[in-house]
């Protein structure tokens, strides 16, 4: 598994505006399967990153670092 770091808006339905983007930390094999597990919920994603290496280590390192698990 890995994780991935997903950049959203809360309401799909609305304009993007980069000062309300929110992100999230979803753990999954691929970037569509972080995609199908988010589909219910009435997010606009606008990017979603995969974690790993150097960069998987400075983000575990933030207070808002909590990793959803789709089990």
């Amino acid at each position: 598994m890995a994780v991935f770091k997903v950049f959203y808006q809360h309401n799909r339905d609305e304009v993007v505006v980069r000062e309300n983007t929110q992100s999230i930390y979803v753990e999954g094999e691929t970037e569509e399967q972080v995609r199908r597990y988010l589909k219910d919920r009435n997010y606009n994603i606008e990017f979603i990153t995969k974690l790993e290496g150097a960069h998987l280590e400075y983000e575990k390192k933030s207070d808002h670092f909590k990793v959803e698990n789709q089990q």
